[in-house]
Formats: structure tokens, sequence, C-alpha cells
């Protein structure tokens, strides 16, 4: 015997179709917070929040950092002290004699040397170079009589105390990146001469120009200091509507 199914009226259906949409109302209105919940155990296509961090995939500061790959006052720092120098090399030998002329041609003389590249390895450098105006970059104890304590003899080769043409040789040896001279040389005597006559004039007002000691120029401006993506609001980190409440 077959039982008739009777077709549903108009007002059943309409009941089923209200108490469904009640349903669905119910439950969103009891999660205001969720907008982003996963319904049914899916997750939500239209999430906003799951979209990919600008800051995290593509950071500007990460890449390639200016300050990081070459530094030019990394590589080769002629001020550093990692390349120790023997006191012998810049300290005048028992019976030698420095050479003996003229002061004034030695002077003029040792003017030339101070502004020639000739004098330093790969003809690369010049005493004014560094020392632009004869007194740029050095230090206020360059007016002391010497022989007298430097802070770059104590860096480069652990010395106390050194002489006025022991500074000469050691700056040959170091930013010269140069062999010093023979201790009775005619070089060795000009520069000293001339050196010695800036020494004269020189009046201290503070180093402000060392590149070896006052500011690094990649820390200075770095354009990584500050984070351009630390500045931004993340609109998924504020308020996220899908990190409240579950």
């Amino acid at each position: 015997m077959k039982t008739k199914i009777k077709p549903l009226s108009a007002a059943v259906i309409s009941a089923l179709f209200g108490a469904a949409i009640g349903a669905t109302m119910t439950s969103t209105a009891a999660a205001p917070c969720m907008p982003c919940a996963p319904r049914a155990g899916e997750r939500n296509p239209f999430n906003t929040c799951a979209a990919k961090n600008p800051c995290q995939t593509k950071n500007p500061c990460a890449a390639m950092n200016p300050c990081a790959t070459k530094n030019p006052y990394a590589a080769k720092n002629p001020c550093a002290a990692g390349d120790r120098v023997d006191p012998k090399l810049v300290t005048r030998p028992n019976g030698t004699e420095p050479y003996q002329g003229d002061m004034l041609a030695l002077v003029t003389e040792g003017r030339d040397l101070w502004n020639s590249k000739a004098i330093s390895r790969n003809n690369s450098v010049s005493c004014s170079t560094c020392h632009q105006d004869g007194t740029t970059m050095l230090q206020p104890g360059f007016a002391k009589p010497y022989p007298h304590s430097v802070q770059m003899a104590k860096d480069a080769a652990g010395m106390e105390s050194i002489t006025l043409e022991g500074m000469v040789q050691l700056c040959m040896i170091k930013p010269m990146q140069s062999k010093p001279f023979a201790w009775d040389s005619r070089q060795l005597a000009a520069l000293t001469a001339y050196t010695s006559v800036l020494q004269r004039t020189f009046k201290p007002v503070g180093n402000t120009h060392n590149p070896c000691a006052a500011k690094n120029p990649c820390t200075a401006k770095n354009p990584c200091v500050v984070n351009p993506c630390a500045a931004m609001k993340n609109p998924c980190a504020v308020m996220n509507p899908c990190a409240a409440r579950h």
C-alpha cells in the first residue's frame, strides 16, 4: 500500500523558511565582533585581513642596504688599528743623523711633497688630501712640542710618545700605505721641516673633520634606521575585526 505524500501547504513552507532565516540572523547577531569568523567550517574568502602585509613581503630596508654592502670606511681604513706598525720603523735608529741642508729650500721642497700624490702607494693620496688647509684633521695636541703622545701612534704602534719625523714616517706607512723614507734622506728632512712650519702656525680648534673619529657617513643618515613600514599603520593590526573574539 502506497503512502501518499501530501504537498506542503504554503503556510508550512513559509514557516520553515522563516525559521531558517531567523536562525541565520540569530547566529549573525550572536557574533557581531566576528565578521571574519569561519562559517560552517570554511574560511571566509572575503577576509580583508588575510591579505599580504606589504611590509612583510617587500621590505625596502631589507633588500639592499647601501650601508651594509660596501662601506668605504670599513674596507681599508688607514686609521684602523688592524695592521700593527713596528715601532722600530718610526723610530730613528741609533747612530744615524738627519739630512742637513738649507732650511728654506727644505721647507719649499717639503711643501711640494705635502701636496704630491707620488709619495703614496699607487699615487692615490697626498698629505693635503686629508690635511687640506695644512691643519685640517690635526689633533689639538699637534701644537705641543715633539716628542709627545699621539693617539694614532698609540693605536698603530703602541707608542706612548713619538717625534715629529716619526709621525711623518708613520703617516707614510699608515694613511699613505707606502714605505717610510730613509732616515738620512732629503725627503724626510724636507717633509719634517715643512710640517714643523705648519705646527708653529697651528691653532687648536678641535678635531671636527677626522673621518676616522667623528661620524661614520653610513650611520648618520641611514635610510634603514627609520623603517618606513613601521610608521605606516597596518589596517589589519590596529583594529583587526578578525582578532577580537572567536
